[in-house]
């Protein structure tokens, strides 16, 4: 990340910028406690449920590798993607507490043969792109400290 550039979440209200403990932000509908990601306001996902009342809740930022890939290819227009495009992987990962599946891309420096489905991932906070005065920022998995 380069230094003197304001360090400004890429996407609003996701996820708590606290490069010490990130963490990814949700709702739980008042009604049935189901829990959402990202953040309902609207009306309750459950199909079972009424409930259009919902509480914002930190969610756990660490759970199990569940599935991964590669993305060797830039996504199609509308996207924007890194000029020149560089391969990255992407993580779904089933959170620790809420057993909800949250996909998210991994760092760098995490090798596709470093991974392995069901090994501990924890959230951390990295540089998606950045322009002349900031830094964009965004959630991203990495495999956990041994």
């Amino acid at each position: 990340m380069s230094d003197g550039k304001n360090k400004v979440p890429a996407i609003e209200g996701w996820f708590e910028m606290d490069f010490d403990r990130p963490r990814l932000l949700g709702s739980r509908c008042k009604s049935c406690d189901s829990v959402f990601f990202p953040k309902e306001s609207f009306y309750c996902r459950n199909p079972g449920c009424q409930g259009d009342e919902f509480e914002d809740v930190p969610l756990s930022s660490t759970g199990k590798l569940w599935s991964y890939t590669n993305n060797c290819y830039p996504p199609p227009a509308p996207y924007m993607a890194a000029d020149p495009f560089e391969p990255y992987i992407v993580a779904a990962v089933e959170l620790a507490e809420e057993k909800m599946v949250v996909l998210g891309q991994v760092v760098a420096d995490a090798a596709i043969d470093d991974l392995e489905v069901g090994i501990d991932m924890e959230l951390t906070l990295d540089t998606l792109f950045e322009d002349d005065d900031n830094e964009y920022v965004v959630w991203k998995w990495k495999p956990a400290a041994a």
